[in-house]
């Protein structure tokens, strides 16, 4: 699921970079939710990116942690926890690019200059997804520097919600945030039993 998922979505971007009706079609623009009822918007701007830089970026991200969650859907279903896991797959990834625009929908609905694009949202809920069940796993900040996982994603979600408040620089520092919350509670959606699973790899 992962790897179709990047194959449809870098065929898509592609498409766009080349045809700026396709773009124009596709992408966030919150006025046009709101007032023209196109709320396909919600999920398809997250199947278009700015460049190529943002869409690779997105994409290796979302293999590496995408591949990790798959297997976790996997051995949940295993143990009886859930049944079909390419449906929470996808309710995990495009609900979180779903409800990660929310909150941007709401921000910017009068402004129909603003336009937003990627799957940032949906690639921090697939991130944190894993966070959750594997919190003391290093993670490299910067590609470099060894941190564990849980402590990685609270300077995370520190610095989005800073960014947010703060920045003016582009990016959508709200779908960030609220990508990555939205993962982190998915597992207690699934069975709310899942908590012990986090404390456990904590050590309680």
């Amino acid at each position: 699921m992962t790897i179709l998922i990047i194959i449809i979505t870098s065929l898509i971007s592609f498409l766009a970079f080349k045809d700026n009706r396709i773009m124009s079609r596709l992408l966030l623009s919150p006025s046009r939710v709101v007032h023209r009822k196109e709320w396909y918007r919600l999920v398809t701007h997250g199947f278009v990116h700015a460049d190529y830089m943002h869409l690779i970026i997105n994409m290796l991200v979302f293999f590496s942690f995408g591949i990790f969650s798959q297997n976790v859907f996997e051995n949940l279903k295993l143990q009886g926890v859930m049944s079909n896991t390419s449906i929470h797959f996808l309710g995990l990834y495009i609900g979180g690019i779903i409800v990660s625009s929310l909150t941007t929908v709401r921000k910017y609905r009068n402004d129909s200059f603003y336009q937003g694009v990627g799957a940032s949202g949906g690639v921090s809920s697939v991130v944190f997804f894993s966070i959750f069940f594997q919190p003391l796993n290093n993670l490299l900040l910067l590609g470099v520097i060894p941190i564990p996982a849980i402590i990685f994603g609270v300077g995370y979600l520190v610095y989005s919600h800073y960014m947010s408040k703060k920045s003016h620089d582009n990016v959508n520092h709200d779908a960030h945030f609220i990508g990555a919350v939205f993962g982190f509670v998915y597992p207690l959606l699934i069975s709310p039993t899942l908590i012990h699973v986090f404390l456990r790899e904590l050590g309680f």
